[in-house]
């Protein structure tokens, strides 16, 4: 597996002539597309539009930036192009906790609590069960990242038919406010969440500014990793913490987005090669162009035809099945 990720990153690196005027253009474009979901076509009474139209990109940016990184990181420490967390199943924590809380004590606390209380809860829960469990296995057990990485999918599968078993039993009405909280939005997002969602997402980010170096090296597989002096336990930990992090505050923000993370990590791949110092900024590039784009092009053009993450959905599982047939998935 290893094996097969370097020779791809050695092929990306020699197609590429200038990284760095790619990552440039792409964030320049990110800019153009805000600006313009900003500014066209804005009405008389401009100022009211204006804050929602900068809550929703708020939004969106955040969402962006925490699931395009995480994506990055969490394939760097799995070597593996098709992975993402929302495939391993930490969406699908979400989704089991938002699930039992409905079934245990209804769904009127899950509506009644403040957003920023519900917020918190769902992200400690998140964070917690998930750096937990990857520390029992990766640490405290002592498997290899590949079999903790089957145990991770294997784990989400369980979560998911749980909550189906679950959904099965709720009556309807009760069902169709826990579907409305489960399904993602990114234009209905609650505007006191912004801030503490974008405070964690820039930390996680941060804390990863000292190891950058190590997460290059890290790409060259665990041994060969360890043989040059990196300290593969402590850093990969330090990068499930931060994954983790960046996915719970993104999921409890905006909701569960299983494809989005695979699609802009590797159209990032392919833009400014494997490289973090590069590759990241150009994940949250690519993500708040394909968001922003995506929601000016339905809302401008289709009329709110459809809603945003079932087009993102649907173009991402077609995405993943080509990358799968083309034999791309390592």
């Amino acid at each position: 597996m290893t094996t097969a990720f370097l020779d791809g990153t050695r092929r990306a690196a020699g197609q590429l002539k200038n990284p760095t005027g790619a990552l440039i253009a792409l964030t320049a474009l990110a800019v153009v597309v805000v600006v313009a979901f900003l500014f066209i076509d804005l009405p008389g009474k401009w100022e009211y539009a204006l804050g929602l139209r900068t809550r929703t990109i708020a939004g969106m940016v955040i969402a962006a930036a925490a699931i395009g990184a995480a994506t990055v990181l969490f394939q760097t420490i799995t070597s593996n192009r098709i992975l993402t967390p929302g495939i391993m199943g930490f969406d699908a924590v979400f989704l089991a906790i938002q699930t039992i809380t409905a079934f245990a004590i209804g769904p009127a606390l899950l509506v009644s609590a403040p957003p920023l209380a519900s917020w918190v809860v769902e992200l400690v829960l998140m964070m917690g069960s998930i750096v937990l469990l990857y520390w029992w296995l990766f640490l405290k057990r002592r498997l290899d990242l590949h079999v903790i990485v089957l145990a991770g999918l294997v784990l989400g599968v369980l979560f998911r038919s749980v909550t189906g078993f679950l959904q099965r039993l709720l009556d309807p009405d009760t069902f169709a406010i826990l579907q409305n909280l489960t399904f993602a939005s990114f234009t209905s997002v609650d505007r006191n969440l912004l801030l503490p969602t974008g405070i964690l997402v820039t930390l996680a980010l941060v804390s990863l500014w000292p190891i950058r170096r190590e997460l290059d090296v890290l790409s060259l597989g665990e041994s060969t990793a360890i043989s040059l002096g990196v300290n593969h336990r402590r850093v990969v930990m330090h990068v499930i913490v931060a994954i983790s992090a960046m996915v719970a505050a993104s999921t409890a923000l905006v909701g569960p987005v299983t494809f989005f993370g695979l699609i802009v990590a590797n159209l990032a791949y392919g833009a400014v090669g494997h490289r973090h110092l590069r590759s990241v900024p150009a994940a949250i590039a690519i993500g708040v162009i394909t968001l922003v784009g995506g929601q000016l092009i339905l809302s401008r053009v289709l009329g709110f035809g459809t809603e945003l993450p079932i087009v993102i959905e649907f173009v991402g599982g077609l995405f993943f099945i080509i990358l799968v047939l083309s034999g791309k998935a390592r």
